[in-house]
């Protein structure tokens, strides 16, 4: 999501005009009386003059009056509401939590010869590269940290453990560059992907000298950041970039920006050249190329820290000398060469080439204009993401998993050794299944242990497509002293171990046969395992549903397979390289192409409903929003109140839901404030925000559900303290490549792991009565043509397995009553007004009640209110009218539309922490009120002015009588004086 663009300016420019143009019929009409009254008496023309002098006044008080309360209401009350501050008490608690998440969530990829903890003895290290003074503390955009709260600097988070670190070399760094360009910036997409490094020839042989005199020591620090907007550049040579140096190039044509720049090699090879104990720390959300840390047998150990936040480098320091045991696990996997991931070829830029009669253009800067033409990505590699593609096609021999996987989804080490022994399988009558797992810490430090368990299913070739490893839970041990073991609980339900069935109409099916649940250290290593056996095939059809679903799943997304290969574990992944090639066909199809649609090609009328009534509006029935609070959705009170909104009244709440939902007087309803941050709360009006926790790449990294739920509670806790009702977070999109700018707003390539998490923040933030907005609804996994009408064309299978099953699992675990649609398309249909998505799915199929607000409303030629109110959608995510933001048709069918639409957003807002306790109910805004005030006042020297004026002109025209009968007097005198004389 991004913030108020020049496209906003424009758009309230716009709004203002209608209003303009009455203020100046009236100052026209205003200079033509005065004009026609130039030969009437003066008492009276100076009247008629200053009575169109008050005219012209009244009239730009009314247009005024009418900007400000109508086009511009939703804006002012934004930009003038103080808002209120996060506690010192509640700052201080979230920056423990931020520092026991990446206590757990920093990654030990590497410890040769046990480097790690340094020893006692090491009181003092070099810190070589520019990122140690520039580390990745989370994104750029919407993952911007705030300027009013103090960042530990990965320097200080070392210092602060008591490592001294060698202030001639930062000093060094700091003097060549203090900021990094790449700036994720979503309005010119002009990103500046320069990586300073100081040359090695810049180095001075004092400074050298004297790094070797400190310390024998090196940390070197490598750091990649990712932001909104855009993804990462998979060629370096097509980005701006400035070299750091004028011998050679920094980066060559083809290399990304996940690969070491020539001055990052060149720092590395001098720093190996002079010291024997090397760590390498990697900060960046998103997985890079690592391999060269297995060149240099200098360097012995590697940790990965995914996005500190604003106090999480404390944790580095803490892992570097010993006080923490290090137990993270990675969210996603290591490649050596990321050209070989199966989404490699098929994400990206891909624009249509027939499709010229729907471009668009939108104003995204003073002097920029944007012209977009739909394009599109294929997700041909189907189920297989992440680890599930590397472990099915190591199981079935087309890849040497050495060679191409570094380190495993799953994997880290720890500064003790555990073993983990896994007990028998039940299963209850209710297909539970369940057994206990002993963690033993086998070493001589205390530290966690992740429980990670994978199944491996039955696959027939040619049959359902299937991964042989699969993450279907997990657990965080507690801290276990040396020697000691603990005992943890594991269940979960056979039907999570279906696979979703294509043919027909669709249906999860749990395939009779073998399914080996192992309890591994990563996913391609086993510790333990054992068999279940099906042994006959359950269809999830009918009314045998899911125990989780309301109703059964069956197909809804055939139209989004395309005219696409996809990926198949047949015959060995006979089709891997026809399937996994980059696009050759940019053309959409005929019969594609009539069923697109955008704002010039969508008809309401389309989505009728023949046996629609109008519904009642307007009546006066006394029931006010805090009445139904904690009543059930389908409480029949709900009828009742919404009989007394008015149209208008639901345009407002669909249309003007920019980070609020609007006040609604007929039904007492409050405005509630919404912020946005993934890892934070920030008031992009009042300029207020609430310290930034670490990624949830991070989090992810942990583990560690228990923590999760703490950071969504930690999120709510600091919402609730700013008078915040509505977050726009957690992210669960899917690292389905690395390159995704987005990747640090993320957890993981593993569905099963961030639905996991993100079920525990929703559930967290909701304790404090903060519904959470889960975004991005869904398969918004890349940045790029995210506004540019992205055709999304992917399987249905991999649609349910992969890319739902984090807010899946949000939804039906952790009660989720808010979500953020997406921008992009789901074949032919946008995510926002797709009914297939958020009716058939989210609501019928998985029991969600609650709201859907769109990304960022910034129009673009596709989104509109017509579409989204009448197929699931229920709010703009808007502070402007943009003229689409506003449902128009307003046949029987759009209004009951509308009314459905009010109802989801009313019962998310009447049950959060708006309503906790007596609101009084409908407020005016404080602007509101002022200028109520202020017209008043205006009123009354109005009135003032027009008694003066009236009797000035009253008390003129009796003078100018008086003086007109004394001339006519006079007059009358010399006339008879003058008779006389002549007589």
């Amino acid at each position: 999501m991004i913030g108020i663009n020049m496209a906003d300016v424009i758009s309230a420019l716009q709004n203002c005009i209608p209003y303009g143009v009455f203020f100046l019929i009236v100052a026209v009409a205003a200079i033509v009386v005065a004009i026609a009254v130039r030969k009437k008496p003066r008492p009276l023309r100076k009247f008629i003059r200053t009575q169109s002098l008050m005219g012209v006044a009244a009239a730009l008080v009314i247009a005024v009056n009418l900007i400000c309360f109508i086009p511009m209401s939703n804006l002012l009350t934004l930009s003038t509401g103080a808002g209120a501050e996060v506690s010192d008490e509640t700052t201080q608690e979230a920056r423990q939590v931020g520092t026991d998440v990446t206590d757990e969530g920093i990654v030990m990829l590497k410890n040769d010869d046990s480097n790690l903890p340094l020893s006692s003895s090491t009181k003092k290290v070099n810190v070589f590269g520019w990122s140690s003074t520039s580390p990745c503390y989370g994104g750029t955009g919407s993952g911007g940290l705030n300027d009013n709260y103090d960042t530990t600097t990965l320097i200080e988070g070392l210092n602060d453990a008591g490592i001294e670190t060698n202030s001639e070399l930062t000093d060094f760094y700091s003097s060549y560059g203090l900021t990094r360009p790449a700036d994720g910036s979503p309005a010119t997409g002009q990103n500046d992907y320069t990586t300073p490094e100081p040359p090695v020839d810049t180095y001075s042989d004092q400074l050298l000298s004297d790094c070797k005199d400190y310390s024998d020591t090196a940390i070197v620090v490598i750091s990649r950041i990712g932001g909104e907007g855009n993804d990462l550049p998979k060629d370096m040579s097509q980005v701006n970039v400035t070299n750091n140096s004028s011998d050679y190039n920094d980066w060559e044509a083809g290399q990304s920006y996940l690969e070491l720049s020539q001055s990052e090699k060149n720092m590395i090879n001098m720093v190996c050249s002079e010291y024997d104990d090397v760590t390498v720390v990697y900060t960046g959300a998103n997985t890079m190329e690592m391999g060269w840390v297995n060149d240099y047998p200098q360097i012995k150990s590697v940790l990965w820290v995914a996005g500190a936040g604003q106090s999480g480098f404390d944790s580095l320091g803490k892992v570097l000398t010993g006080e923490v045991n290090p137990s993270g696990k990675t969210s996603d996997t290591f490649v050596y060469d990321l050209t070989d991931q199966p989404s490699y070829n098929n994400s990206g830029d891909f624009e249509y080439d027939n499709m010229d009669e729907y471009k668009t253009t939108s104003q995204m800067g003073p002097s920029t204009t944007v012209e977009t033409t739909p394009s599109f990505v294929d997700y041909t590699e189907g189920i297989y993401v992440g680890y599930k593609y590397y472990e099915t096609a190591s199981t079935e021999g087309v890849l040497d998993y050495g060679s191409t996987v570094q380190y495993p989804f799953g994997y880290g080490l720890s500064y003790t050794s555990f073993s983990q022994k896994m007990g028998d399988i039940q299963k209850d009558a209710d297909g539970t299944i369940s057994f206990d797992v002993t963690v033993t810490n086998t070493g001589s430090v205390a530290g966690k242990d992740a429980v990670e368990v994978y199944y491996n299913p039955p696959y027939t070739n040619g049959g359902i497509e299937k991964s042989s490893a699969n993450l279907i839970t997990y657990a965080k041990t507690d801290e276990i002293q040396p020697g000691a073991s603990q005992t943890v609980h594991i269940s979960f339900s056979q039907e999570d171990m279906a696979s979703y069935d294509e043919s027909g109409e669709g249906s999860y099916v749990l395939e009779a046969g073998d399914y080996q649940i192992s309890i591994n250290s990563d996913s391609h290593t086993i510790l333990d395992q054992r068999t279940y056996v099906a042994p006959l095939d359950i269809r999830y059809s009918g009314d045998n549903k899911r125990s989780s679903d309301e109703t059964a799943a069956t197909n809804e997304f055939q139209d989004a397979e395309g005219d696409v290969t996809y990926l198949s574990r047949a015959d060995h992944f006979a089709n891997k390289d026809a399937a996994l090639a980059a696009p050759t066909n940019y053309s959409m199809t005929d019969e594609q192409k009539a069923s697109f649609t955008n704002t010039s090609t969508y008809d309401a009328s389309a989505d009728d409903d023949p046996n629609a009534t109008m519904p009642t509006t307007g009546a006066n029935n006394g029931v006010t929003l805090s009445d139904l609070r904690g009543k059930d959705y389908d409480d029949s009170l709900w009828d009742t109140l919404l009989d007394q909104l008015t149209t208008d009244d639901m345009n407002n709440l669909i249309g003007n839901a920019g980070y609020n939902t609007a006040s609604v007087a007929s039904v007492g309803k409050v405005s509630t404030t919404d912020c946005d941050g993934p890892s934070a709360i920030n008031n992009n009006f009042s300029g207020k925000g609430s310290i930034g926790l670490p990624s949830e790449t991070t989090l992810a990294c942990t583990w560690n559900s228990e923590l999760a739920n703490e950071y969504g509670e930690c999120i709510g806790k600091m919402a609730n303290e700013m008078d915040v009702s509505g977050w726009y977070g957690p992210a669960m999109n899917t690292h389905r490549s690395a390159f995704g700018g987005r990747n640090f707003e993320y957890y993981s390539e593993d569905g099963t792991l961030a639905g996991e998490m993100a079920a525990q923040e929703v559930s967290g933030a909701a304790d404090h009565g903060v519904y959470a907005y889960i975004k991005h609804f869904a398969l918004n996994d890349q940045e790029t043509n995210r506004c540019g009408m992205l055709c999304t064309w992917a399987n249905e299978q991999s649609i349910r397995e992969v890319y739902l099953k984090p807010f899946e699992k949000a939804v039906k675990e952790g009660g989720a009553t808010a979500v953020m649609s997406s921008y992009n398309y789901i074949g032919t249909t946008w995510s926002g007004g797709n009914s297939n998505l958020l009716q058939n799915v989210l609501r019928n199929e998985w029991g969600f009640n609650g709201m859907v607000l769109t990304d960022y409303f910034g129009g673009y030629g596709y989104m509109n209110a017509d579409q989204a109110s009448r197929n699931g959608g229920d709010a703009c995510l808007c502070t402007l009218s943009n003229g689409v933001n506003t449902v128009n048709d307003q046949s029987a069918s759009g209004v009951q539309a509308m009314r459905t639409c009010a109802h989801d957003i009313l019962y998310t807002t009447v049950n959060s922490n708006a309503y906790a306790s007596d609101t009084g109910g409908f407020k005016l805004a404080t602007w509101q009120i002022v200028m109520i005030v202020v017209d008043v006042v205006i009123a009354a020297l109005v009135v003032l002015m027009e008694v003066l004026a009236f009797k000035r002109m009253k008390r003129r025209t009796a003078a100018g009588e008086t003086a007109k009968a004394a001339r006519k007097a006079a007059k009358a005198a010399r006339k008879a004086a003058k008779k006389a004389d002549q007589k």
